[in-house]
């Protein structure tokens, strides 16, 4: 008797607590949807301010930015000013040409990867007629460091093939924020992917393009060489990301080391549109900082120039 009414006891509790959790779990999963529907409308900025001396400008707050989509101010929901962990990727070109740049390129890379966020994921593309993913997301530098060493620099320039690649790859970092920094001499002559292709690319991406091209002087480029100059800057400008035109592989050195500080040093920016129309179109993004002291020239922001909405697919 005591114990058929012990086992029914039992029976009657596990019940309850069954019912408990299955009641937990529902009200877990209505507010991960709840998330999750709020993260998806939610449109993220990363933002660069500097000065008409291309000097960084820091400690502002929330109060100094204006966000616009397609010219309708929008209300800025979140600020930031963290230095978060990025998912970077490195493009270095490869090619015949490179031959002799080739160590100074390789220690600014490594000086970059170190002057960055510790926590950083890095993955490394080489390029020349080819593509070659030659080290895969690592926080480890010497991982990184014996990628850069072997090296053979030959063939043509696939540029806008890495390029693809690398804005392929950065979709499958860790973390949120997300950079790439193309290191090239010279135009395109080998890739599959035309230009334009790449750019569409460029602007669906969340990735910022960081560019430096190595041409060996600007003022005597040839017209091919202008306009492959001229696309470099487009795909940089269009991603919220910028672009150096140095006259010696010696200057590369000291780039890397501003971009991986600007890029621990942005603004983070947050709105929900007030178009929520789910129609795929591309959506005009713009940033200003009217804030600047009495006195002063006005203060720039550069982030990505847009983005294309969803679709209800």
């Amino acid at each position: 008797m005591n114990s058929a009414f012990g086992r029914i006891l039992l029976a009657a509790l596990l019940l309850v607590v069954v019912t408990q959790a299955m009641a937990q779990r529902q009200n877990r999963k209505g507010r991960d949807d709840f998330t999750l529907k709020v993260d998806v409308d939610l449109r993220l900025l990363h933002v660069t301010v500097f000065d008409w001396k291309e000097q960084l400008v820091k400690g502002l707050k929330q109060d100094h930015f204006e966000v616009y989509e397609d010219k309708i101010q929008q209300e800025i929901t979140l600020f930031k000013v963290e230095d978060i962990p990025v998912s970077l990727g490195l493009v270095i070109d490869n090619s015949g040409s490179m031959k002799f740049k080739r160590p100074r390129v390789n220690q600014a890379a490594i000086t970059f990867a170190k002057t960055s966020n510790p926590e950083d994921e890095v993955f490394l593309i080489n390029f020349n007629d080819q593509v070659f993913l030659d080290q895969d997301y690592t926080r480890n530098l010497d991982d990184l460091t014996d990628a850069l060493d072997h090296i053979d620099a030959r063939g043509g320039t696939a540029l806008y093939d890495a390029v693809y690649l690398a804005l392929e790859h950065i979709r499958e970092g860790q973390e949120e924020k997300k950079a790439i920094l193309v290191i090239t001499d010279g135009q395109d002559t080998e890739s599959r992917y035309r230009f334009d292709t790449v750019l569409e690319f460029a602007r669906e991406s969340y990735a910022s393009i960081y560019l430096i091209g190595l041409f060996d002087k600007l003022s005597e480029l040839t017209r091919k060489e202008r306009k492959a100059a001229k696309l470099l800057k487009q795909l940089s400008e269009e991603t919220g990301g910028k672009y150096f035109f140095p006259e010696s592989v010696d200057e590369v050195h000291a780039i890397c080391t501003e971009v991986a500080h600007e890029i621990r040093n942005q603004y983070t920016l947050g709105y929900k549109p007030t178009n929520l129309s789910r129609d795929g179109t591309w959506r005009d993004v713009t940033v200003r900082v009217p804030g600047a002291p009495k006195g002063k020239r006005k203060w720039i922001a550069r982030t990505k120039r847009g983005y294309y909405a969803p679709t209800e697919s």
